[in-house]
């Protein structure tokens, strides 16, 4: 049987060429429409997340406004918290809070500072260094005042910075005081003889395991370090009094440790009066707009500070140090 061939498909028919033509065109302008489109919303949401990382950077760098109270004057009372435990490692410490006083002090419509506090104290260095800085800020600008501010509790290290300001003010349910010094441990000593441990320690140095919560205490190396501490809780204690003066009203029990609710601390002496950051910026300060001061560490900082520290806190979470708290 003879096989008709087919006219209608013919490749050398330049009819049939151009339809292929026109859908190959077709599919190209499609993709590049695609590509185009594509492209379009990827530089649109790329702009999308700069703005956003410029607005962090932004809060991140400037004074952030506390309150939204519009006020007739330029001037503003600068809030600096201290808040958590105080320690060189932690967000509240001595470095971050003093550039955080110099900063409010230099703002040329500063007209006062609140030191809003509520934390349980902590490194008694780090306390003192900031004590340090706002007793010189008082000497060189006497008529900027610098008030204390207490929320829930304003403990030990937290006091000591407390006591260099103006006035301290609190809530009567407050939590105030705690002036004394601590340094805890463990000892594992009966629990490794139960297990049938054996404790394998070798120093240069007579005393350089001291306190070494592996091996028995030793009465010598023990009441060496209560010397420490009473030395760092005397300088505390003169620091109070040097803040405080003829205000305190002292007992047997100022200076052991107790804490008092703010109700007593005002009776006592170890604060002024009651009142909150509101009360403070309009009625004693005179400048109703609160600006928040405090010292903020970058987010990429604080990684890498982390980060980096890790190996460094392990080493030092095996070492007692006094602890104002």
């Amino acid at each position: 049987m003879e096989h008709q061939k087919d006219s209608s498909i013919n490749p050398n028919d330049s009819s049939n060429t151009g339809w292929e033509r026109e859908v190959i065109e077709k599919l190209a302008f499609a993709a590049i429409s695609e590509q185009t489109k594509a492209r379009r919303w990827g530089i649109f949401f790329k702009c999308l997340m700069f703005s956003y990382l410029v607005a962090l950077l932004g809060l991140a760098v400037y004074p952030k406004i506390k309150t939204g109270i519009n006020s007739a004057s330029s001037f503003h009372t600068a809030v600096i918290d201290i808040v958590g435990v105080i320690a060189e490692d932690k967000d509240t410490n001595a470095a971050d809070i003093i550039e955080s006083l110099r900063n409010a002090v230099k703002d040329d419509n500063t007209k006062g500072i609140i030191l809003h506090a509520n934390s349980p104290g902590g490194s008694p260095v780090q306390s003192s260094y900031i004590y340090e800085e706002i007793k010189k800020i008082k000497k060189e600008h006497p008529k900027l005042p610098i008030y204390a501010v207490v929320s829930d509790i304003c403990a030990s290290g937290c006091y000591f910075i407390a006591s260099a300001s103006d006035k301290i003010f609190v809530n009567p349910s407050s939590l105030i005081g705690s002036i004394g010094v601590l340094m805890d441990g463990f000892g594992f000593v009966d629990i490794m003889q139960k297990l049938g441990v054996e404790r394998r320690l070798l120093t240069a140095g007579a005393h350089k395991a001291m306190l070494d919560p592996f091996s028995p205490p030793k009465e010598d190396e023990r009441r060496y370090m209560q010397t420490l501490l009473d030395q760092v809780h005397q300088q505390f204690i003169s620091a109070v009094k040097a803040g405080r003066g003829s205000r305190l009203k002292e007992t047997p029990d100022m200076f052991s440790g107790l804490v008092w609710t703010g109700e007593a601390g005002v009776k006592l002496g170890i604060a002024d009066n009651f009142g909150n950051d509101d009360f403070v910026a309009k009625e004693l300060i005179g400048a109703e707009k609160q600006v928040d001061f405090t010292q903020q560490e970058q987010l990429i900082d604080k990684i890498a500070g982390k980060l980096g520290a890790s190996f460094g806190q392990a080493i030092g979470s095996l070492i007692q140090t006094p602890s104002l708290r």
